[in-house]
């Protein structure tokens, strides 16, 4: 059996766990070294299960914490090639880390998980979202920090058995509140972040194809609310006329500590 789950999530850290018999990836790693093993010390999982690191992107939020991580605990990192790059560039990885790119690759083996990248829409180097297949072939994917739901993104979305998917903002919240209006701009951009109904639009899709397994992540501190972002979903289904799963579940990833884990 596999597990998901993320160890905080938003824009003041982004780290997602995936484990299967004992041995685990790493989806980003935004918090300290401290912060982050001390997470994984909760789901009883260690350093030396570890089998690599997948980065989405270099924006501090989702790689403040590698560079310490990996000087303890030094495992592959995977990436795109310009996000690796610009990680490399940076400073955020240790010299004579492994970095081995994903994009162009189709799937890529990662102590036994297939790990595939796919494109997302988002203001950074090359960024990202990742199909993985676990070595007993079950199927997480996620994708956080993308402007819009591209048809790539939503095809790599399909039949997996867990799905998680940014819900940065609520729209109104957003044009409300106090960021400047440039920062509203590049948020709700096709290069910034995801609002809360196309989330859920994306998920009433998801459910229709047999998803049942949801995890809403990347929430805003400012822009949003856990309970927002749910109602969204309740919303989308409810005006979609189907009828949930009974064994649906969708939740709110948490902002700073570990989340309830998905077991599929």
């Amino acid at each position: 059996m596999a597990c998901f789950t993320t160890l905080y999530s938003g824009s003041s850290g982004n780290c997602a766990f995936l484990e299967e018999d004992g041995r685990f990836l790493l989806v980003d790693l935004g918090k300290s070294a401290r912060a982050t093993t001390r997470a994984l010390g909760q789901l009883g999982a260690q350093a030396k299960q570890l089998c690599g690191i997948l980065v989405t992107h270099e924006h501090s939020d989702h790689v403040a914490g590698l560079a310490v991580f990996l000087k303890h605990s030094p495992v592959p990192v995977y990436g795109t090639r310009a996000t690796l790059q610009a990680l490399a560039r940076r400073g955020c990885v240790p010299p004579g880390t492994q970095l081995v790119p994903t994009d162009g690759c189709g799937e890529v083996d990662v102590g036994g998980f297939a790990v595939q990248s796919f494109s997302t829409s988002h203001d950074s180097a090359d960024c990202c979202g990742f199909r993985v297949r676990t070595p007993q072939g079950k199927t997480m994917a996620i994708a956080t920090d993308l402007g819009f739901v591209s048809d790539e993104v939503l095809a790599n979305l399909y039949m997996a058995d867990v799905v998680a998917l940014e819900a940065n903002y609520d729209f109104h919240m957003l044009m409300q509140g106090p960021y400047p209006y440039y920062l509203k701009t590049r948020i709700a951009s096709e290069n910034g972040h995801l609002c809360n109904d196309e989330c859920a639009a994306t998920l009433v899709k998801l459910m229709a194809a047999g998803c049942k397994k949801f995890a809403l992540c990347h929430i805003s501190q400012e822009n949003n609310a856990p309970a927002l972002a749910l109602q969204s979903v309740q919303a989308a289904v409810l005006q979609s006329g189907a009828a949930p799963a009974p064994d649906l579940v969708v939740q709110a990833a948490r902002r700073h500590e570990v989340s309830p884990v998905f077991h599929f």
